[in-house]
């Protein structure tokens, strides 16, 4: 499965910036072993085939290089050139939300009904970080329990950065560790290790404010 050039000649009435990563897309092939993960997308209307593989870095959670293979229109080359690029050095919270309409913007405009061609990139990539979350948790083990499946955050984790960072909201969680980023299904889990933590930890500071006072009290009899 490859990417296949046409004569500029069949292009003419294609805007510039989708002739040129159809004429000349970036980053094709596959990463093969060098994959930390994979997922392909295809039509059963008109047969079209899309494959990502992504390398991804552990310690930042960003994808640090992405590579595509199509069999499809220039409209899916074009897409999925476009979307190696965009993803490139993207945090994987922000790649799990990448959309069709990410590709559309950086076009300035996809025909409606080729929309469906920066829809497939987008379910590729999809695939390939559903299998590199499932990798994540298959390798997880001990007895902590895991609060966000899709990144394999362990409540432990969650609590240390919340510590750590002085954190206060899901959000700020999120951009610390990733938890949350994914399906947002562990939110409430989220929320309640943050009341929890913030709770115990008021508790702690009256407790030690009411001893700094009776000890001073007590000095001063």
């Amino acid at each position: 499965m490859r990417a296949v050039l046409f004569s500029s000649t069949l292009v003419t009435n294609i805007p510039n910036l989708i002739t040129d990563h159809f004429l000349h897309p970036r980053n094709v092939g596959d990463l093969g072993v060098a994959a930390d993960a994979s997922g392909e997308a295809c039509s059963i209307n008109c047969g079209a085939v899309v494959r990502l593989s992504l390398q991804i870095d552990a310690a930042s959670q960003k994808i640090t290089r992405a590579n595509f293979k199509a069999a499809g229109c220039r409209y899916l080359i074009a897409a999925a050139s476009a979307t190696t690029e965009l993803i490139t050095d993207m945090p994987l919270n922000e790649a799990t939300a990448f959309s069709a309409q990410n590709i559309n913007t950086y076009f300035v405009g996809l025909p409606e009904e080729k929309m469906r061609c920066a829809a497939l990139c987008c379910e590729a990539l999809a695939a390939s970080l559903a299998g590199y979350y499932h990798a994540a948790r298959e390798e997880w083990s001990g007895e902590e329990a895991i609060i966000c499946v899709c990144f394999g955050v362990a409540e432990k984790r969650i609590e240390a950065v919340i510590r750590a960072q002085s954190l206060h909201t899901i959000e700020a969680v999120t951009n610390a560790c990733n938890a949350g980023a994914g399906c947002r299904s562990c939110h409430p889990l989220i929320e309640d290790i943050l009341e929890d933590y913030w709770r115990t930890r008021n508790a702690q500071e009256q407790f030690f404010a009411a001893e700094t006072t009776d000890h001073a009290a007590t000095s001063d009899s």
